[in-house]
Order: structure tokens, then sequence, then C-alpha cells
């Protein structure tokens, strides 16, 4: 299955969950808060018909996977690695694809959004440890040094925006110093679990 490429706020309307897909702030964002609990379509306000335990799973993994922009095969992959692990699967799951490149750009505030970042390391834009690294799924570790390969990057108009706005919540995991981002500690599943839910995602898997 191939990563999503269509209409984003339409994607996390039909979802009921902001997924992370639109810049904060911005109109496009605005406009998808006010229509969230709207499902897409001219039958939009309809009620939302009780659904299955397994639509149930298979739409909490549908989310996980728009938000990480993934495709089904990465998605699965990562749960593969998870599971063989001993302990928590959700929670090697989680750190899995909280360690990934992109979204440690995401989260540490040096991108609007994971698309934004996932561009960002494929053009090349980003250094790891003062090395260019152009893969998006980079799994990073403990003490990894991330920055912009050139100043020049954050001048572009929508980065410059972005990086004024001061609101950003960084994870305790990450140590950010100007445009310098630290994975200091593993990272937590907290904050994927306030949108998805990990057990589900693991039952459908399991299935």
């Amino acid at each position: 299955m191939m990563r999503y490429t269509g209409p984003r706020n339409r994607l996390a309307r039909r979802e009921g969950v902001d997924l992370g897909l639109k810049t904060i702030g911005s109109k496009s964002h605005a406009r998808l808060l006010k229509k969230l609990n709207v499902p897409p379509g001219q039958h939009g306000l309809r009620r939302r018909r009780k659904i299955s335990d397994h639509a149930q799973q298979l739409r909490e993994k549908q989310q996980l996977r728009y938000m990480f922009n993934l495709t089904e095969k990465q998605l699965k992959n990562y749960f593969k690695e998870a599971v063989v692990k001993k302990g928590n699967t959700a929670y090697y799951l989680a750190k899995f694809l909280e360690s990934r490149l992109d979204n440690l750009i995401y989260r540490s505030g040096l991108s609007p959004t994971r698309t934004a970042a996932r561009q960002l390391v494929t053009h090349r834009h980003i250094k790891v440890n003062n090395k260019i690294v152009n893969i998006p799924s980079y799994r990073a570790r403990i003490g990894d040094i991330i920055t912009f390969s050139s100043d020049k990057i954050t001048k572009v108009p929508y980065i410059e925006s972005f990086l004024a706005n001061k609101d950003t919540i960084i994870p305790e995991w990450l140590e950010k110093k100007s445009l310098t981002v630290k994975l200091v500690k593993e990272p937590a599943s907290e904050g994927i679990e306030k949108q998805v839910n990990l057990r589900l995602v693991i039952e459908h898997y399991s299935r």
C-alpha cells in the first residue's frame, strides 16, 4: 500500500482526529478544527455508525500510519520488530516510530508537519552528528545531534515563519538549543497514545 498523498483535511475528518498533517495556526488547520467531528462528503452530518471491533482496530492502525506518513509495509515491519522484543510491544512500537529522523525534526519544532520534515531530510537539508542524512526513517540514538545543513534553509518563508513560533511543546526526551536538537532519552509512547490506541493496532496485526 502506497503512502497517502490525498487531501489531508479530508483524511483527518474521516478519522475524526487531528493527525498533525497541517501546520498549527494556519488557515487550513483552523478550518479543519471547525469541522473535525464532521465526516467528509454530502452526508457528513449524519451520525457515525457503530463499527465492529475489527473495524476499530483497522481505523486505529490507519490513523497511526497516516500520522507518521508510512506505507503499510513500513508500519507492519515496525510491528514485527517490536513484537519480538521482550517487554511491552506498544512501548517498542512507539519508540521505533518516535525515533525516526523526520519525526524528531517535527517533534522538536524545526518543521510544522512530519511531511515537511520528510522533505527537509530527502532534500539533504538535515545533518545528524555533522553528517548529512537523507533517509527519513533513519533511527536516531541517544546522544545524536540534529541540525540544519545550512543556515539558508531557515530563510525559506514557511520555515522562518514557523521557527518564529515559540509555543511548540517539546518532549522531555529532546533537548533543543537554538536550531540544534539532541536526543537525550529514549522516546516515550505518551505522545502517540494521546491520539492512537496502540493496543488496538497490535491486536490488528496479531490477528
